[in-house]
């Protein structure tokens, strides 16, 4: 199996300087901002967006420094809408997630993490458009939450994409719009505080990357700010449409990429 190289990036003008950086950078962080915003799913498409310029796990370290900054902004506003118990039973099973993607991203190759990335969100894609509407709360088990938990660490860990499975356990409960939005937010801000210590130990920071980061910081904000805007106040149906169609496509991309590197 190729390894990983997990300390490579770019070096930072080829980044800054390359147009097609922005084309897939200035959208990505968009679907964030309007995610953390409230739009929960919507920046699913932001990793595999950038994992089309950039390493998937080299992708996942850039967007980390936005994501906190994001993260900051939408706790406060949502400080007061919460689920401690979703927290409290999902919490402990993301960071067992984490720990298994830290031990294992410096033995899988780059075209793995992208058949990951990809096969991620084209399952929650075709999950949404398959599954049909609750109409009834449904509690779900702690042991089922711990499960979703990790997988939604491990998947963030990977690739930023750890809301499909942190939706499957919390999506069927049909907690209050606002309840749902806070509670999403606490548990991705504590999950992406825990992702600062491995990633360094991966080598996926540096002043390149962080530079990058800090530059894509303005668009991100703003974003963020918008997702809260439109979230209590315009209808979410077709947009949602919108950004599963992109996320399946770009998702079939990286299976593409994926698979084709593996069998070169």
């Amino acid at each position: 199996m190729t390894r990983m190289r997990v300390s490579r990036v770019h070096p930072l003008p080829s980044i800054i300087t390359d147009p097609f950086f922005y084309c897939v950078a200035i959208p990505a962080v968009i679907f964030l901002g309007l995610s953390k915003g409230g739009f929960a799913g919507v920046g699913n498409a932001a990793t595999p967006l950038l994992a089309l310029y950039l390493p998937p796990l080299e992708a996942a370290a850039l967007l980390l420094p936005v994501l906190i900054t994001q993260d900051m902004i939408s706790i406060y506003i949502y400080r007061r809408d919460w689920d401690a118990r979703n927290l409290k039973i999902m919490l402990p099973g993301a960071i067992i997630g984490m720990a298994i993607g830290w031990l294992t991203a410096s033995h899988v190759s780059d075209n793995t993490v992208r058949i990951i990335v990809g096969l991620v969100g084209a399952a929650f894609v075709t999950n949404v458009w398959l599954r049909k509407a609750a109409v009834e709360p449904k509690r779900m088990s702690s042991a089922a939450g711990v499960f979703w938990g990790g997988v939604s660490g491990f998947t963030s860990f990977m690739t930023q994409g750890g809301a499909p499975p942190f939706q499957v356990y919390v999506l069927p409960q049909l907690l209050p719009k606002l309840t749902l939005v806070g509670t999403t937010t606490i548990f991705f801000a504590v999950v992406n505080a825990l992702k600062i210590g491995p990633y360094f130990a991966l080598g996926q920071f540096t002043m390149n990357n962080f530079a990058t980061s800090v530059a894509l910081l303005p668009i991100a904000i703003a974003a963020n700010f918008a997702g809260v805007w439109l979230v209590r106040r315009t209808p979410t149906g077709l947009f949602y449409q919108i950004a599963y169609a992109l996320l399946f496509a770009i998702s079939v991309v990286l299976l593409w990429q994926g698979f084709g590197g593996l069998l070169r």
